[in-house]
């Protein structure tokens, strides 16, 4: 049986065009989430339209996705990482 500490996810490696990689915890990342998300709601992907809060649709990528692509060039990609052993 897979060790449970395979699949959690407390530290992120978040990557930018023209940005140093950042290394967020999991809040950090949901509140980083959220800003982009509240600033490009009229770009943002279908399957994210059908949330009704910001909140929800942070979650929903945090969980089901690593990219938001919101215009040629202009992304934010993330990771799950393990920084201890």
């Amino acid at each position: 049986m897979p060790d449970p500490m395979m699949y959690q996810q407390d530290e992120f490696v978040v990557l930018e065009p023209n940005q140093q990689e950042q290394f967020l915890t999991t809040s950090e990342l949901l509140e980083k989430l959220k800003i982009v998300l509240a600033h490009s709601q009229h770009e943002l992907p279908q399957e994210l339209q059908s949330f009704s809060s910001v909140e929800e649709q942070a979650n929903y990528l945090i969980d089901t996705s690593c990219e938001l692509v919101l215009q040629p060039g202009q992304y934010l990609q993330w990771y799950a990482v393990r920084l201890e052993k």
